[in-house]
């Protein structure tokens, strides 16, 4: 069981492992639940557009897409985020690279932890969880 980071179609992005599966673990923890199986698979625009299509049903881009095998507190999940769009987010949202990309790792645990972002009331807590935890990264 643990934390494991993969890449398919694309380098495995520049990111401080120990430090974000220590973080990651620390906000699984803090929640009440417990670490189960977690991957992040990193991948290319095309890549997610094609698993979005065949798993979702979905003939768009995104920059995350969560599957959720959570058992009770266990927190389980692949995570696919694409590196394309983490890229471009950070030069739309005018952040660094590093800074969206951890928002996104962040934004997929709390899928699995339970938190959705499908309308505007549930958006506004997700964006509050995103920006408490990212500050606990900073901080450590």
């Amino acid at each position: 069981m643990g934390i494991q980071y993969f890449n398919e179609d694309v380098p495995l992005p520049k990111i401080k492992k120990r430090n974000s599966t220590k973080w990651i673990r620390e906000t699984i923890l803090s929640e009440g639940k417990r670490v189960g199986d977690i991957s992040f698979i990193f991948c290319s625009d095309n890549y997610l557009l094609e698993v979005n299509k065949t798993y979702l049903d979905h003939d768009y881009f995104t920059d995350i897409i969560t599957f959720d095998y959570v058992e009770g507190t266990l927190i389980n999940g692949d995570i696919f985020i694409s590196v394309d769009r983490v890229l471009d987010n950070s030069v739309e949202f005018k952040t660094t690279f590093e800074d969206e990309l951890n928002r996104i790792l962040i934004h997929g645990i709390l899928h699995l932890l339970g938190y959705k972002d499908k309308n505007k009331k549930d958006k506004l807590l997700m964006t509050e969880k995103e920006d408490f935890y990212l500050k606990l990264l900073k901080d450590n």
